[in-house]
């Protein structure tokens, strides 16, 4: 997807975004039966009106703010997906935007809106050139946006897509080895550093979780480290995101039922795909923070020499675990990540995953579970930036008895807490290898959409990647 600010002709296709019938007549485009129209229509509450001029199209959209500009944003955003939709079912390949309203940033939430509904993955689908959207650019009127927020509207579509398309990607293609790979690409296209270890390494390393999980694999494991550090930061130690990269998850011995569950496993590195695009985003939109990304990935099968429910293993922090559940592999990949963190002494340490189904089913695909020890600045910082994109926080406790929850009666931790509290006893369980303000991402529940909804398509959403860049955009703002 192109963007690009139009100093002088506009394309052929327009779309006005209006708020009263007296914008009409300023734009001094349409006759007066034409314009007739339209009043009638924003008389009927109708959102959208559309004029053929038979070698063209003008669409006509009516913008009623909302009682918060968050809400107001979103409806925009959910706009844009709907004129996607029109644009191409006309076929039109561009098109371009003028706010006439006095809603701030309309042209910015509509365009971004239609860009993401227009994403596709198309790689498997033998007619994919018939059935590939025709829309490429998204153009605007000079007064309609700033370069500035054309720049982050492009890099935040590409990170976005970027995400999605490594979620979408089968095991077939996208293994433990050739997500590190692909990781590596992504940072030499964005201009961040990338270091990967292999199987040799974490065995020298003694990283117990990730081993462990990787028993029941042919495939090695990798651990990538992405880091970006401009020559001047806001933050005088760095910022670490940790994203989940179980590429598949059968549930290892703990076999998972297939239908609703084992089926979508190959988004369980969606924690991977979200820090991974949020990497791209830093690096191309230069912003003034070190940041680390660290990525632990394998899949988790029951062949070969698989973990088993009883085990003991150790951890790469030296802390030992009884397994009691294979299924419960993401937090042992994330401890060893977590404690790996420790040694850049971290000024704020993040971390992303499809974690548990508790998050899910407790507050389903409308927002992200978190929990963590940062201050309450920081978290008041994240609320913001979700609600400011649309990708809302609700927050847990980290009580000590849920930490009671997960003690073994053989080890240090067991890496299930029981029927209960699930997700919360899963933080707390990653919560023992911190020692640093943390905050953790349950992101089970929204990685992965079983059909679109708005501007969210089928397959990997890369929801939280927008509110965790938000945040990063503001940090150290007042």
């Amino acid at each position: 997807m192109d963007f690009k600010i139009l100093q002088k002709q506009q394309a052929k296709h327009q779309v006005y975004i209006i708020d009263n019938a007296k914008a009409l007549e300023q734009l001094k485009i349409l006759t007066q039966q034409e314009s007739a129209f339209i009043s009638d229509a924003i008389k009927k509450e109708q959102s959208f009106t559309t004029i053929n001029k038979y070698d063209r199209f003008l669409f006509f959209y009516t913008v009623k703010a909302k009682k918060t500009t968050w809400q107001t944003s979103e409806m925009l955003r959910k706009a844009g997906a709907e004129m996607q939709l029109l644009l191409n079912k006309q076929k039109i390949q561009e098109v371009t935007i003028t706010n006439t309203s006095g809603v701030e940033g309309a042209a910015y939430n509509l365009a971004e809106g239609i860009a993401l509904a227009n994403y596709q993955f198309l790689k498997y689908r033998t007619e994919n050139k018939k059935l590939e959207n025709t829309l490429r650019t998204i153009s605007f009127t000079k007064d309609s946006v700033t370069l500035k927020e054309v720049t982050q509207l492009r890099v935040v579509t590409e990170a976005i897509y970027t995400a999605r398309t490594m979620v979408n990607e089968p095991l077939s293609h996208l293994s433990a080895t050739q997500l590190a790979k692909e990781i590596a690409d992504i940072g030499k296209l964005a201009g961040f550093k990338v270091t990967t270890l292999g199987k040799a390494q974490l065995e020298k390393e003694k990283m117990g979780g990730l081993l462990a999980v990787n028993r029941g694999s042919i495939d090695p494991p990798t651990f990538s480290v992405m880091e970006y550090k401009p020559r001047k930061s806001l933050n005088k130690t760095p910022i670490v995101l940790v994203g989940k990269g179980v590429v598949y998850d059968t549930g290892g011995l703990s076999l998972k039922p297939t239908p609703n569950s084992m089926d979508r496993m190959k988004s369980d590195m969606g924690g991977a795909a979200l820090v991974t695009g949020t990497m791209y985003a830093v690096a191309q939109l230069q912003l003034p923070l070190h940041i680390i990304a660290l990525v632990p990935a394998t899949d988790n099968r029951p062949g070969e020499n698989a973990y088993v429910p009883g085990d003991v293993i150790r951890m790469y922090s030296g802390a030992t675990v009884e397994v009691l559940n294979t299924d419960a592999e993401g937090r042992l990949l994330l401890g060893d990540a977590l404690h790996w963190a420790k040694r850049y002494k971290p000024e704020l340490v993040l971390d992303f995953a499809t974690l548990t189904g508790a998050a899910s089913v407790a507050i389903g695909e409308n927002g992200i579970v978190c929990m963590g020890t940062a201050g309450d600045d920081t978290k008041a910082s994240f609320r913001d930036s979700g609600f400011r994109q649309y990708e809302r926080l609700v927050e847990y406790p980290l009580w000590d008895e849920y930490g009671e929850m997960i003690k073994s009666e053989i080890a240090d931790l067991k890496n299930v807490g029981g029927p209960s509290g699930g997700a919360i006893t899963a933080g707390k369980f990653l919560e023992h290898f911190t020692d640093y303000p943390w905050m953790h991402f349950d992101i089970a529940g929204v990685s992965f959409a079983t059909g679109r909804k708005g501007y969210i398509p089928f397959g990997g959403t890369a929801y939280g990647l927008r509110m965790l860049l938000d945040f990063l955009m503001h940090y150290g703002k007042a």
